[in-house]
């Protein structure tokens, strides 16, 4: 471990990125500012342990749980119940969807473009008009 001795608003620098700032001392307490890319996480490191094991618990997740889950469309199984056809685990692993071709045609719901009905984007001053007859 390297220990350091800063005071009030010195930065230790960690790589190219990664900037502390000493920000405050009160009594026993130090304010550190922190100044790193979005990419690297920042955290106490008791919301980093607590994120860990929550981590680790979501592994131990097996595919036969998620045959409890209810699925739009399809009523919940009741405990004890068989699964039924098209209820396996297996099923409920999503799938990436095929996206539609693109074809050039407006996306679903929304109007074709009209090149005649849109605006003509016209530079120059408005023309003046004329006297009124």
């Amino acid at each position: 471990m390297l220990v350091l001795s800063r005071q009030r608003d010195e930065t230790i620098m960690i790589g190219d990125d990664i900037e502390i700032t000493i920000v405050d001392i009160r009594g026993d307490k130090v304010r550190l500012g922190i100044t790193a890319p979005n990419t690297v996480p920042v955290h106490r490191k008791e919301v980093y342990e607590a994120i860990q094991r929550e981590n680790r618990e979501a592994a131990k997740v097996r595919m036969e749980d998620f045959g409890a889950l209810p699925r739009p469309g399809v009523p919940p199984r009741t405990p004890g119940e068989p699964m039924r056809p098209g209820r396996s685990a297996a099923n409920l692993v999503s799938r990436p969807s095929q996206a539609p071709a693109d074809n050039g045609s407006a996306p679903q719901g929304a109007a074709p473009i009209n090149p005649s009905t849109e605006p003509k984007n016209q530079s120059g001053p408005a023309p003046e008009a004329g006297p009124a007859k």
